[in-house]
């Protein structure tokens, strides 16, 4: 098996070689029936339906139609679901940094402010309507749904220091590979926070500091 295959990227998954040869298979070759599977990676029908089985409950492999080649029942052709793809390489973020370091090399960090400005102007109108009503804590929470639909991890947690102050976690930074190079990401991020809440923010904690997330309170 090649450096290109797959990695157990899925905490707690414990995936054996087989599992992630059918994987492998599967992102190679997409769908697949169980007799192809086993042909191709040289083990029996009843070892291949087990593995399947077990990537199904996972996840990671889904039922995607069947196949009739001749006579008898038709069969059941095996696909990667939209999960499995955590567990294959991704160059996307390290695009991503490439592009934002080009365009501050060339003094055009103005082309990042306007994709930023356009695309809270796309988002708005949902948030918005998402929002409309809501105060105080049960706004919060709904901020941080919002802010997890786009890759954040955002979460509402009481203040450790037992005072009531209620924060504003995010716990991932989707844009991790931009902020290495700008800033520019993390000014956008604050101000549509600001936004959403409706409120001055205090940031407490930050990602590219050091710190585990980036934590803000109301001020």
């Amino acid at each position: 098996m090649g450096d290109d295959a797959p990695k157990d990227r899925i905490a707690g998954r414990g995936l054996g070689t087989s599992q992630r040869r059918i994987l492998e298979l599967l992102k190679r070759r997409q769908e697949q029936t169980v007799g192809e599977l086993a042909a191709r990676l040289e083990l029996a029908d009843e070892t291949v339906r087990g593995h399947l089985k077990t990537l199904v409950g996972y996840d990671l492999v889904r039922r995607v139609g069947t196949r009739k080649d001749g006579p008898g029942r038709p069969e059941i052709l095996y696909g990667l679901s939209e999960e499995a793809g955590a567990l294959f390489p991704h160059g996307e973020g390290r695009l991503l940094r490439e592009l934002t370091s080009y365009l501050a090399d060339a003094d055009r960090e103005e082309v990042l402010e306007e994709f930023f400005e356009a695309r809270l102007a796309r988002q708005r109108e949902e948030a918005r309507a998402r929002l409309r009503g809501l105060e105080g804590r049960e706004r919060l929470e709904e901020v941080a749904a919002i802010l997890s639909d786009e890759g954040f991890m955002a979460e509402v947690a009481e203040d450790e220091g037992g005072d009531g102050t209620v924060r504003l976690r995010l716990c991932h930074c989707p844009l991790k590979e931009m902020v290495a190079v700008s800033r520019l990401p993390c000014r956008s991020e604050m101000a549509w926070i600001r936004e959403l809440v409706g409120r001055d923010l205090d940031r407490r904690s930050w990602m590219p500091e050091g710190d585990r997330a980036c934590t803000y309170v109301t001020s």
